[in-house]
């Protein structure tokens, strides 16, 4: 595999990462019933009701999807660490989240009555696990970016491969056609004093 779809197929990795992170943050992952509270109450609780650093560190995983186009060699390497880092992040966050003390916590902060249940009822959905896939998938993708970033071409290596060979094409130095008059000012001014006209040459004409 080139360098070139390396770098792709690590992009698709983390952009497909970071999104299941940021959908899952906005569905429901817990459901909490309270049958023997004063007047029985479901709380339907969304990732980010549980705690919202899952969804944080989605964010964040898209922001490293742009620096690593923006960045080469050791800076892209250290990227990629950070965005393993970020996965690892979502797999904890995800994972910890949907613990049955945290759940209860949650429930008991959108409303007071849920803490009368004695025993509240608990159910765990599976978007959750949505974005402990996406976790995982963001630090694949970082790992690949930190072990072989460093190989990977820059946003803007074509131009700077041809930046060089225009500057050796076309040089620092005169024109056709130019000559030492119109290069030097105080030439112009003498011609001008003769009743030349100094841009006769230049344009072509004798």
């Amino acid at each position: 595999m080139t360098p070139g779809r390396e770098r792709g197929l690590a992009a698709l990795l983390c952009a497909a990462g970071a999104g299941l992170a940021l959908l899952a943050a906005g569905r429901t992952w817990a459901v909490v019933r309270a049958e023997d509270a004063i007047t029985p109450l479901t709380q339907s609780l969304t990732g980010g009701d549980l705690g919202g650093a899952a969804g944080a560190l989605g964010w964040a995983g898209l922001a490293g999807l742009a620096a690593l186009f923006a960045t080469r060699g050791p800076a892209r390497a250290a990227v990629g660490v950070l965005l393993a880092l970020f996965g690892a992040g979502i797999c904890y966050a995800s994972a910890a989240a949907v613990q049955r003390a945290n759940v209860l916590s949650a429930a008991g902060d959108k409303s007071a009555l849920m803490s009368i249940g004695t025993a509240p009822a608990v159910d765990v959905g599976l978007w959750w696990a949505v974005s402990v896939t996406g976790g995982v998938l963001l630090a694949v993708a970082g790992l690949v970016c930190a072990v072989r970033g460093r190989r990977w071409p820059g946003m803007s290596a074509r131009y700077e491969r041809a930046a060089p060979r225009g500057a050796a094409a076309g040089g620092s130095g005169p024109e056709p056609g130019e000559g030492p008059a119109e290069q030097d000012p105080s030439a112009m001014w003498k011609s001008l004093d003769r009743g030349e006209d100094p841009t006769a040459r230049t344009n072509g004409r004798p």
